[in-house]
Protein backbone atom coordinates (compact mmCIF):
# COMPACT_ATOMS: atom_id res chain seq x y z
CA UNK A 1 0.00 0.00 0.00
CA UNK A 2 1.31 3.41 -1.01
CA UNK A 3 1.07 5.27 2.33
CA UNK A 4 2.10 8.58 0.80
CA UNK A 5 -0.79 8.42 -1.67
CA UNK A 6 -3.12 7.29 1.12
CA UNK A 7 -2.12 10.36 3.14
CA UNK A 8 -2.82 12.67 0.19
CA UNK A 9 -6.06 10.92 -0.74
CA UNK A 10 -7.42 11.04 2.83
CA UNK A 11 -6.55 14.76 3.04
CA UNK A 12 -8.53 15.20 -0.16
CA UNK A 13 -11.51 13.29 1.27
CA UNK A 14 -11.55 15.53 4.34
CA UNK A 15 -11.20 18.77 2.38
CA UNK A 16 -13.56 17.94 -0.47
CA UNK A 17 -17.10 19.28 -0.60
CA UNK A 18 -18.00 17.67 -3.91
CA UNK A 19 -17.38 14.43 -5.79
CA UNK A 20 -13.94 12.99 -5.08
CA UNK A 21 -12.76 12.33 -8.62
CA UNK A 22 -9.18 11.60 -9.65
CA UNK A 23 -9.28 14.69 -11.86
CA UNK A 24 -10.35 16.90 -8.94
CA UNK A 25 -7.51 15.61 -6.76
CA UNK A 26 -5.01 16.18 -9.55
CA UNK A 27 -6.22 19.76 -9.98
CA UNK A 28 -6.19 20.36 -6.22
CA UNK A 29 -2.48 19.51 -6.16
CA UNK A 30 -1.72 21.77 -9.12
CA UNK A 31 -1.27 18.66 -11.27
CA UNK A 32 1.64 17.55 -9.06
CA UNK A 33 -0.22 14.24 -8.84
CA UNK A 34 -1.62 12.93 -12.09
CA UNK A 35 -5.10 11.60 -12.66
CA UNK A 36 -3.58 8.22 -13.55
CA UNK A 37 -1.64 8.08 -10.25
CA UNK A 38 -4.87 8.39 -8.29
CA UNK A 39 -6.55 5.74 -10.41
CA UNK A 40 -3.62 3.35 -9.95
CA UNK A 41 -3.66 3.92 -6.21
CA UNK A 42 -7.32 2.90 -5.95
CA UNK A 43 -7.11 -0.04 -8.36
CA UNK A 44 -3.68 -1.62 -7.84
CA UNK A 45 -4.45 -3.79 -4.79
CA UNK A 46 -7.12 -4.65 -2.24
CA UNK A 47 -6.78 -2.72 1.02
CA UNK A 48 -7.54 -5.14 3.85
CA UNK A 49 -8.60 -4.89 7.51
CA UNK A 50 -5.00 -5.71 8.45
CA UNK A 51 -3.93 -2.55 6.58
CA UNK A 52 -6.47 -0.53 8.57
CA UNK A 53 -5.02 -1.86 11.82
CA UNK A 54 -1.60 -0.48 10.86
CA UNK A 55 -3.21 2.95 10.47
CA UNK A 56 -5.30 2.66 13.65
CA UNK A 57 -2.64 1.02 15.85
CA UNK A 58 -0.63 4.13 16.90
CA UNK A 59 -3.71 6.05 18.11
CA UNK A 60 -5.14 2.93 19.77
CA UNK A 61 -1.91 2.22 21.65
CA UNK A 62 -1.59 5.87 22.73
CA UNK A 63 -5.06 5.68 24.30
CA UNK A 64 -4.24 2.40 26.03
CA UNK A 65 -1.14 3.96 27.59
CA UNK A 66 -3.20 6.58 29.41
CA UNK A 67 -4.26 6.11 33.04
CA UNK A 68 -7.64 4.68 34.07
CA UNK A 69 -8.52 3.48 30.59
CA UNK A 70 -11.81 1.61 30.44
CA UNK A 71 -12.04 0.51 26.83
CA UNK A 72 -15.03 -0.98 25.08
CA UNK A 73 -15.35 -2.59 21.65
CA UNK A 74 -18.42 -1.46 19.71
CA UNK A 75 -19.56 -3.41 16.68
CA UNK A 76 -22.26 -2.16 14.34
CA UNK A 77 -23.14 -2.13 10.68
CA UNK A 78 -24.26 0.59 8.32
CA UNK A 79 -25.40 0.89 4.72
CA UNK A 80 -24.04 3.54 2.40
CA UNK A 81 -26.83 3.84 -0.16
CA UNK A 82 -25.90 3.71 -3.85
CA UNK A 83 -29.30 3.82 -5.59
CA UNK A 84 -27.92 4.83 -9.00
CA UNK A 85 -24.81 2.62 -9.12
CA UNK A 86 -24.76 -0.74 -10.90
CA UNK A 87 -25.04 -3.80 -8.68
CA UNK A 88 -21.99 -5.95 -8.02
CA UNK A 89 -20.59 -8.10 -5.20
CA UNK A 90 -20.61 -5.25 -2.65
CA UNK A 91 -23.29 -2.95 -4.04
CA UNK A 92 -26.40 -5.02 -3.52
CA UNK A 93 -29.78 -4.93 -1.83
CA UNK A 94 -29.64 -5.04 1.97
CA UNK A 95 -32.35 -4.80 4.60
CA UNK A 96 -32.14 -1.48 6.45
CA UNK A 97 -33.51 -1.91 9.99
CA UNK A 98 -33.87 1.85 10.43
CA UNK A 99 -36.02 2.25 7.33
CA UNK A 100 -37.74 -1.14 7.56
CA UNK A 101 -37.09 -1.95 3.91
CA UNK A 102 -34.41 -3.07 1.47
CA UNK A 103 -32.03 -0.45 0.08
CA UNK A 104 -29.27 -0.69 -2.50
CA UNK A 105 -25.78 0.12 -1.35
CA UNK A 106 -22.65 -1.02 0.45
CA UNK A 107 -23.21 -2.81 3.76
CA UNK A 108 -20.17 -2.67 6.05
CA UNK A 109 -19.57 -3.70 9.65
CA UNK A 110 -17.10 -1.80 11.81
CA UNK A 111 -15.31 -2.53 15.08
CA UNK A 112 -14.75 0.66 17.08
CA UNK A 113 -12.41 0.87 20.06
CA UNK A 114 -13.79 3.58 22.36
CA UNK A 115 -12.00 4.94 25.42
CA UNK A 116 -11.32 8.33 27.05
CA UNK A 117 -13.83 9.94 24.65
CA UNK A 118 -11.86 8.80 21.59
CA UNK A 119 -13.24 6.42 18.97
CA UNK A 120 -10.93 4.45 16.70
CA UNK A 121 -12.16 2.09 13.95
CA UNK A 122 -9.80 -0.86 14.39
CA UNK A 123 -11.28 -3.25 11.83
CA UNK A 124 -14.09 -3.60 9.33
CA UNK A 125 -15.82 -6.12 7.10
CA UNK A 126 -17.64 -5.66 3.81
CA UNK A 127 -20.72 -7.78 3.24
CA UNK A 128 -20.02 -9.37 -0.12
CA UNK A 129 -23.06 -10.92 -1.80
CA UNK A 130 -21.28 -13.19 -4.24
CA UNK A 131 -23.78 -16.06 -4.46
CA UNK A 132 -26.88 -16.04 -6.69
CA UNK A 133 -30.15 -16.66 -4.88
CA UNK A 134 -33.80 -17.12 -5.85
CA UNK A 135 -36.68 -16.12 -3.59
CA UNK A 136 -38.77 -19.25 -3.01
CA UNK A 137 -42.03 -17.28 -2.86
CA UNK A 138 -41.59 -14.72 -5.63
CA UNK A 139 -39.06 -16.46 -7.85
CA UNK A 140 -37.10 -13.20 -7.99
CA UNK A 141 -33.35 -13.50 -8.44
CA UNK A 142 -31.05 -11.81 -5.93
CA UNK A 143 -27.68 -12.19 -4.25
CA UNK A 144 -26.62 -13.54 -0.88
CA UNK A 145 -23.42 -13.56 1.13
CA UNK A 146 -21.62 -16.85 1.87
CA UNK A 147 -20.74 -15.37 5.29
CA UNK A 148 -23.43 -14.34 7.77
CA UNK A 149 -23.32 -11.02 9.60
CA UNK A 150 -23.13 -12.97 12.85
CA UNK A 151 -19.92 -14.64 11.66
CA UNK A 152 -18.51 -11.27 10.62
CA UNK A 153 -19.35 -10.07 14.15
CA UNK A 154 -17.44 -12.92 15.79
CA UNK A 155 -14.50 -12.46 13.42
CA UNK A 156 -14.24 -8.77 14.34
CA UNK A 157 -14.21 -9.58 18.06
CA UNK A 158 -11.54 -12.25 17.49
CA UNK A 159 -9.41 -9.82 15.47
CA UNK A 160 -9.55 -7.21 18.24
CA UNK A 161 -8.47 -9.79 20.81
CA UNK A 162 -5.67 -11.07 18.53
CA UNK A 163 -4.42 -7.49 18.11
CA UNK A 164 -4.25 -7.17 21.91
CA UNK A 165 -6.65 -4.25 22.05
CA UNK A 166 -7.37 -3.51 25.70
CA UNK A 167 -11.14 -3.71 26.14
CA UNK A 168 -13.33 -5.35 28.76
CA UNK A 169 -16.76 -5.20 27.19
CA UNK A 170 -18.34 -5.68 23.76
CA UNK A 171 -21.29 -3.43 22.95
CA UNK A 172 -23.65 -4.23 20.09
CA UNK A 173 -27.23 -3.61 19.06
CA UNK A 174 -30.16 -5.98 19.11
CA UNK A 175 -29.35 -7.59 15.74
CA UNK A 176 -26.17 -9.17 17.10
CA UNK A 177 -27.56 -10.39 20.44
CA UNK A 178 -27.75 -14.08 19.52
CA UNK A 179 -26.97 -16.78 22.07
CA UNK A 180 -24.10 -17.98 19.87
CA UNK A 181 -22.47 -14.53 19.87
CA UNK A 182 -22.88 -14.21 23.63
CA UNK A 183 -21.26 -17.58 24.31
CA UNK A 184 -18.45 -16.80 21.89
CA UNK A 185 -17.61 -13.49 23.60
CA UNK A 186 -17.75 -14.88 27.15
CA UNK A 187 -16.46 -18.42 26.76
CA UNK A 188 -14.06 -18.19 23.81
CA UNK A 189 -12.81 -14.60 23.95
CA UNK A 190 -13.08 -14.22 27.76
CA UNK A 191 -14.70 -10.79 27.48
CA UNK A 192 -17.99 -9.40 28.77
CA UNK A 193 -20.83 -7.85 26.79
CA UNK A 194 -23.87 -5.64 27.14
CA UNK A 195 -26.58 -6.09 24.52
CA UNK A 196 -30.29 -5.38 24.18
CA UNK A 197 -32.78 -8.20 23.72
CA UNK A 198 -36.02 -8.23 21.79
CA UNK A 199 -38.96 -8.23 24.16
CA UNK A 200 -40.20 -11.54 22.76
CA UNK A 201 -37.03 -13.36 23.87
CA UNK A 202 -37.73 -15.94 26.56
CA UNK A 203 -35.78 -16.21 29.79
CA UNK A 204 -35.80 -18.42 32.89
CA UNK A 205 -35.75 -16.76 36.29
CA UNK A 206 -33.68 -19.47 38.01
CA UNK A 207 -31.48 -22.51 37.39
CA UNK A 208 -34.36 -24.75 38.41
CA UNK A 209 -36.78 -23.15 35.96
CA UNK A 210 -34.15 -23.34 33.24
CA UNK A 211 -33.74 -27.07 33.85
CA UNK A 212 -37.52 -27.52 33.86
CA UNK A 213 -37.88 -25.55 30.64
CA UNK A 214 -40.03 -22.90 32.30
CA UNK A 215 -39.47 -19.76 30.27
CA UNK A 216 -41.27 -16.44 30.27
CA UNK A 217 -41.32 -13.70 27.62
CA UNK A 218 -39.35 -10.60 28.63
CA UNK A 219 -42.24 -8.29 27.78
CA UNK A 220 -44.39 -10.01 30.41
CA UNK A 221 -41.96 -9.29 33.22
CA UNK A 222 -42.65 -6.50 35.67
CA UNK A 223 -39.12 -5.23 36.16
CA UNK A 224 -38.14 -2.72 38.78
CA UNK A 225 -34.51 -3.32 39.55
CA UNK A 226 -32.43 -5.70 37.46
CA UNK A 227 -32.67 -9.46 37.97
CA UNK A 228 -30.47 -12.45 37.26
CA UNK A 229 -31.85 -14.56 34.45
CA UNK A 230 -30.92 -17.50 32.28
CA UNK A 231 -31.29 -17.28 28.50
CA UNK A 232 -31.89 -20.38 26.43
CA UNK A 233 -28.68 -21.44 24.71
CA UNK A 234 -26.47 -19.40 27.06
CA UNK A 235 -24.64 -21.43 29.73
CA UNK A 236 -24.04 -18.60 32.22
CA UNK A 237 -26.29 -16.16 34.11
CA UNK A 238 -27.06 -12.67 32.82
CA UNK A 239 -28.16 -9.51 34.57
CA UNK A 240 -31.30 -8.14 32.90
CA UNK A 241 -32.48 -4.55 33.32
CA UNK A 242 -35.15 -2.45 31.69
CA UNK A 243 -34.14 1.02 30.54
CA UNK A 244 -36.84 3.55 29.67
CA UNK A 245 -35.78 6.52 27.57
CA UNK A 246 -37.27 9.38 25.58
CA UNK A 247 -36.89 9.68 21.82
CA UNK A 248 -36.29 12.93 19.98
CA UNK A 249 -40.01 13.19 19.22
CA UNK A 250 -40.84 12.94 22.96
CA UNK A 251 -42.13 9.38 22.60
CA UNK A 252 -40.97 6.75 25.08
CA UNK A 253 -38.77 3.79 24.21
CA UNK A 254 -37.71 0.72 26.16
CA UNK A 255 -34.49 -1.30 26.05
CA UNK A 256 -34.04 -4.63 27.75
CA UNK A 257 -30.31 -4.81 28.38
CA UNK A 258 -28.40 -7.91 29.46
CA UNK A 259 -24.89 -7.91 30.87
CA UNK A 260 -22.63 -10.94 31.19
CA UNK A 261 -20.90 -9.16 34.07
CA UNK A 262 -23.51 -9.77 36.75
CA UNK A 263 -21.62 -7.63 39.29
CA UNK A 264 -22.50 -4.40 37.46
CA UNK A 265 -25.18 -2.13 38.89
CA UNK A 266 -28.11 -0.94 36.79
CA UNK A 267 -26.51 2.47 36.49
CA UNK A 268 -23.20 0.98 35.35
CA UNK A 269 -24.94 -1.12 32.71
CA UNK A 270 -26.91 1.84 31.37
CA UNK A 271 -23.90 4.20 31.43
CA UNK A 272 -21.62 1.71 29.69
CA UNK A 273 -24.17 0.87 27.01
CA UNK A 274 -24.72 4.57 26.32
CA UNK A 275 -21.15 4.63 24.97
CA UNK A 276 -22.42 2.65 21.98
CA UNK A 277 -23.76 5.98 20.69
CA UNK A 278 -20.24 6.84 19.52
CA UNK A 279 -20.61 4.37 16.65
CA UNK A 280 -23.56 6.39 15.35
CA UNK A 281 -21.37 9.51 15.45
CA UNK A 282 -18.74 7.55 13.54
CA UNK A 283 -21.19 6.60 10.80
CA UNK A 284 -22.44 10.20 10.59
CA UNK A 285 -18.91 11.60 10.32
CA UNK A 286 -17.95 9.08 7.61
CA UNK A 287 -20.84 10.27 5.47
CA UNK A 288 -20.56 13.99 6.27
CA UNK A 289 -16.85 14.64 6.82
CA UNK A 290 -14.79 12.03 4.95
CA UNK A 291 -16.63 11.88 1.61
CA UNK A 292 -17.82 8.28 1.97
CA UNK A 293 -20.77 8.86 -0.35
CA UNK A 294 -19.01 11.10 -2.88
CA UNK A 295 -16.94 8.63 -4.88
CA UNK A 296 -17.86 7.90 -8.51
CA UNK A 297 -15.74 4.70 -8.53
CA UNK A 298 -17.11 1.89 -10.68
CA UNK A 299 -15.39 -1.39 -9.73
CA UNK A 300 -15.59 -3.54 -6.61
CA UNK A 301 -11.92 -2.91 -5.81
CA UNK A 302 -11.98 0.87 -6.22
CA UNK A 303 -15.29 1.15 -4.35
CA UNK A 304 -14.06 -0.92 -1.40
CA UNK A 305 -10.71 0.92 -1.38
CA UNK A 306 -12.49 4.27 -1.30
CA UNK A 307 -14.47 3.09 1.74
CA UNK A 308 -11.20 1.96 3.35
CA UNK A 309 -9.67 5.40 2.73
CA UNK A 310 -12.75 7.11 4.14
CA UNK A 311 -12.33 5.13 7.38
CA UNK A 312 -8.64 6.09 7.46
CA UNK A 313 -9.66 9.73 7.01
CA UNK A 314 -11.92 9.36 10.07
CA UNK A 315 -8.90 8.18 12.11
CA UNK A 316 -6.95 11.20 10.89
CA UNK A 317 -9.79 13.53 11.93
CA UNK A 318 -10.03 11.82 15.31
CA UNK A 319 -6.31 12.33 15.93
CA UNK A 320 -6.59 16.03 15.00
CA UNK A 321 -9.70 16.39 17.17
CA UNK A 322 -7.83 14.99 20.13
CA UNK A 323 -5.05 17.54 19.66
CA UNK A 324 -7.15 20.59 18.75
CA UNK A 325 -10.10 19.81 21.05
CA UNK A 326 -12.56 20.28 18.21
CA UNK A 327 -15.07 17.74 16.99
CA UNK A 328 -15.10 16.51 13.39
CA UNK A 329 -17.83 18.87 12.27
CA UNK A 330 -16.10 21.89 13.80
CA UNK A 331 -12.87 20.91 12.05
CA UNK A 332 -14.65 20.45 8.73
CA UNK A 333 -16.31 23.85 9.15
CA UNK A 334 -12.95 25.45 9.95
CA UNK A 335 -11.53 24.01 6.71
CA UNK A 336 -14.59 25.20 4.78
CA UNK A 337 -14.28 28.76 6.11
CA UNK A 338 -10.60 28.90 5.12
CA UNK A 339 -11.57 27.58 1.66
CA UNK A 340 -14.24 30.27 1.40
CA UNK A 341 -11.69 32.95 2.32
CA UNK A 342 -9.33 31.67 -0.38
CA UNK A 343 -12.18 31.75 -2.90
CA UNK A 344 -12.96 35.38 -1.99
CA UNK A 345 -9.31 36.32 -2.43
CA UNK A 346 -9.16 34.60 -5.82
CA UNK A 347 -12.36 36.30 -6.95
CA UNK A 348 -11.02 39.68 -5.84
CA UNK A 349 -7.84 39.05 -7.81
CA UNK A 350 -9.81 38.15 -10.95
CA UNK A 351 -12.05 41.19 -10.56
CA UNK A 352 -9.05 43.48 -10.26
CA UNK A 353 -7.46 41.99 -13.37
CA UNK A 354 -10.69 42.50 -15.31
CA UNK A 355 -11.06 46.09 -14.10
CA UNK A 356 -7.46 46.88 -15.04
CA UNK A 357 -8.07 45.46 -18.52
CA UNK A 358 -11.25 47.50 -18.90
CA UNK A 359 -9.54 50.69 -17.71
CA UNK A 360 -6.60 50.11 -20.06
CA UNK A 361 -9.01 49.65 -22.98
CA UNK A 362 -10.88 52.80 -22.05
CA UNK A 363 -7.62 54.81 -21.88
CA UNK A 364 -6.51 53.55 -25.30
CA UNK A 365 -9.78 54.60 -26.83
Amino acid sequence: MNKNMLDIYTDFLICSTSYTTATALSRATGNAISHDSVTRFLSAEDFAPSDLWQIAKPLTRSIQNEKNVDGVLIIDDSIEEKPYTDENDIIAWHYDHCKGRNVKGINFISAIYQAVNVSVPVSFALVRKTLPSVNAKTGKESRKSPVSKQQYFRDLVATAVANQIDFKTVLADIWFSSAENMCYIKNDMHKDFIMPLKDNRKIALSEEKLAAGEFVSIKKLELGESVLVRLEGVDFPLRLMRQVFKNGDASTGVLHLVSSNIELTDEQIATTYHRRWSVEEYHKSLKSNTSLAKSPTKTVRTQSNHLFASICAFIKLESISLSKRLNHFALKNKIYIETLKAAFRELEKIKNEVLQTVEFGAASA
